[in-house]
Order: C-alpha cells, then sequence, then structure tokens
C-alpha cells in the first residue's frame, strides 16, 4: 500500500491524470479500472477518477495481487545479462514481443521471463505485464530492465519518469549524414490519420529528444549511436525518419524498397545504464549488435574497400 501526500503544485488536478504522471508508472485505463475498484482513494473514501485533487488530501493505493490469467510460462532461451534477488537485464532478440496483447498471448517476453522468475515478478503494471518497466518494439533487438518486486519497480520507474537512465542505441539509417552529431528536440503524439503511427506534433504530445552521434558513413547510409534523453514510443524511429534518415529495414517509418532483406529495423538497444534500486550504485551494461545487423555493415564496408 502506497500513501501520497498532495501539495500545493497538485492541487487542482484530477486523480487519474496525476497518478498517470506519478511514479507508480501505470497506465491512465489501469488507473482508472483500480480507482473504480476501490484500490485508490482519498482520504480513505472512494472517489472517481474525474476527482480534483486538494492541498493535504491523502491519496492511498493499494495494488492487487496479480490474477490467474491464460498467460503461461514457457521455456523460451532468455538471454540475460545481469540478475540479482530484485531485477534483471536482458536482451531482447529481434521479433519477440514485450508483453502479451489481445489474439497474441505466447511467445513474449512475459511468457518467457514466467518460466524463468516463476513468481518472483513485480505486480504494478499488472497481470499481463509482470515485472515489465519500459518496452522496445516488436522488431527492435536488445537491453531491457525488469522488476522483480514492487520496491524495485516503483525504484526504477522513477528513473524512467526523471529521464535519468542512460540509453542509448546502435541504428543504420538511409542518407550520408554529414555533420558529426546532432540533437532533435521535436515534441512526438499520436498521429490523427493513422493511430497506430507516431508522429511530430504540438497537438497531444509529450517533448521528445534524441541526441545522434555518426559512427561510420557509408555512400547511401550512416551508421549512428542515439542517445535518448527521453523515451517516448518509436522515439528514434520517429524523429530520424523525419529529419530524412529513416531506420534501415522499418516498415512503418521507413522506405518502402529496401536493397538488404530485413524482418525489422535494424536499430539495437546496446546500452542501458541506471541507479540499483536497493543498492543505489550505477551500474551499466551493453550488448553488441545481433549478428544479422553486423552482416549488413559488412557488405556495406566491404563496397567501401
Amino acid at each position: 500500500m502506497y500513501e501520497i501526500l498532495i501539495d500545493a503544485f497538485a492541487a487542482g488536478k484530477r486523480l487519474d491524470s496525476f497518478l498517470a504522471d506519478s511514479d507508480l508508472d501505470l497506465t491512465r485505463s489501469r488507473i482508472q479500472k483500480l480507482i473504480e475498484d476501490g484500490y485508490i482513494s482519498v482520504g480513505q473514501k472512494k472517489v472517481k477518477s474525474n476527482y480534483k485533487l486538494k492541498e493535504r488530501d491523502v491519496v492511498t493505493i493499494e495494488i492487487p495481487e496479480p490474477k490467474e490469467t491464460q498467460i503461461e510460462a514457457e521455456e523460451i532461451p532468455l538471454d540475460v545479462v545481469y540478475e540479482d534477488e530484485c531485477m534483471l537485464v536482458v536482451n531482447k532478440p529481434q521479433g519477440m514481443v514485450v508483453h502479451p496483447a489481445a489474439g497474441n498471448y505466447n511467445g513474449t517476453l512475459v511468457n518467457a521471463l514466467m518460466a524463468h522468475c516463476g513468481d518472483n515478478l513485480s505486480g504494478i503494471n499488472g497481470e499481463i505485464r509482470p515485472g515489465i518497466l519500459h518496452r522496445i518494439d516488436k522488431d527492435t533487438s536488445g537491453l531491457l530492465m525488469v522488476a522483480k518486486n514492487d520496491a524495485a519497480h516503483l525504484g526504477l520507474s522513477s528513473q524512467i519518469k526523471e529521464h535519468s537512465l542512460t540509453r542509448e542505441y546502435l541504428a543504420l539509417v538511409h542518407g550520408r549524414i554529414k555533420e558529426d552529431e546532432g540533437t532533435i528536440d521535436a515534441p512526438i503524439g499520436r498521429d490523427e490519420k493513422d493511430r497506430k503511427k507516431m508522429t511530430i506534433t504540438q497537438k497531444n504530445s509529450k517533448n521528445a529528444v534524441t541526441h545522434f552521434f555518426v559512427l561510420e558513413r557509408f555512400e547511401k547510409y550512416t551508421f549512428v549511436r542515439c542517445r535518448l534523453e527521453t523515451g517516448r514510443t518509436h522515439q528514434i524511429r520517429v524523429h530520424m525518419s523525419k529529419r530524412g534518415n529513416p531506420i534501415v529495414g522499418d516498415a512503418v517509418y521507413g522506405r518502402k524498397k529496401e536493397e538488404f532483406k530485413l524482418n525489422g529495423q535494424l536499430l539495437h538497444a546496446y546500452l542501458i545504464g541506471f541507479l540499483h534500486p536497493v543498492t543505489n550504485e550505477y551500474m551499466e551494461f551493453s550488448k553488441e549488435i545481433p549478428e544479422y545487423f553486423e552482416e549488413v555493415l559488412a557488405k556495406l564496408r566491404g563496397r567501401m574497400n
């Protein structure tokens, strides 16, 4: 059970909106369901999602025990980069979905984690996403943090909210970028014409900042390292596409014709750094690009020689 004392800054905000922006890392829809079911109250009284907070209100949050679902543990090989009693860091392969969704309840990272960790996964994000703190796209590979208990979940998710994590990606993009480095500062929100896509927009958006650094140039491509200052959905893919350098293999934001036979974008979350939620020690892990990514780079280097 968690309690939050409302200060003058938060007064006047809707309860569900305030909690969605808090360190709990709960979706607004899940917050609204918890409020409706009486797991979130104000002054020990049941309220509605649109309740306007007052200064010195005490918000009580109880996260119910995860319910049994049809999601089953599956003995899927996991590339565990680090693990201790409260968390782990895993290297997700390209093609694997992070958590189950309608019509897709098998073969996900969560299925694999359930087999690996048993009941030792945080329940804050609900029974569909046990242990999941953040995501990377199905067709993006790379490092993810996973929480084994709620305390670790809160400690790590607060760093995500504060943008204090170190998160770097490696990508191959179309075009030969002239500058050695640059920053893209452009807000990202849902595309009104296609709700499955994100876009740069001032409407219903959140600020998004990506720093990029050129590692290697080829005739028609550039190998870059991208550092996230924020972590919005599809952030690197949207930012690089909008500047005219879409990621190679990106079927959504990239080019229709690709010369390489790829199953997804050449984007890899290769480095992650954070403060350990218990020891407060800074930890940093990296993972080299997958073989299919390296093979494309080798072909391009061969052309240059």
